[in-house]
């Protein structure tokens, strides 16, 4: 069971580090905008963050933002450290999440088949 504790660190770490990759504040050219964070799992002892990230690019591109994240931890951790008043700033792994990018094409796919279907 998640600590309340660790779910408002969660959150609050998948919102800095959102607001890092929209605006840009990570320099490595594999990390862009198309990236978003679809949740940080933090572990119960809150010394590690389990982010998991998602992109509606290609597969490779998500692989490519994910080494670019893993890259910048070090920097990413440092703003985090800045901006959450917190003893000890989790140690951050980055994951990928095909899910949501997974769930986009089965829906596409499916309002494909319907429209198919409805002009018969």
């Amino acid at each position: 069971m998640r600590s309340y504790r660790g779910e408002r660190l969660g959150k609050l770490i998948q919102e800095k580090i959102g607001t890092l990759i929209v605006e840009g504040k990570v320099k490595d050219h594999r990390v862009d905008s198309f990236l978003s964070i679809t949740r940080v799992d933090v572990s119960r002892d809150l010394s590690y963050a389990d982010v998991h990230v998602s992109s509606f690019k290609s597969e490779d591109g998500l692989l490519r933002g994910v080494e670019g994240l893993e890259s910048a931890s070090g920097f990413i951790q440092a703003k985090l450290a800045s901006l959450l008043r917190v003893r000890q700033t989790p140690r951050l792994r980055f994951h990928a999440d095909p899910g949501p990018r997974e769930a986009f094409l089965l829906n596409q796919k499916q309002a494909s088949l319907h429209q198919t279907y409805a002009n018969d």
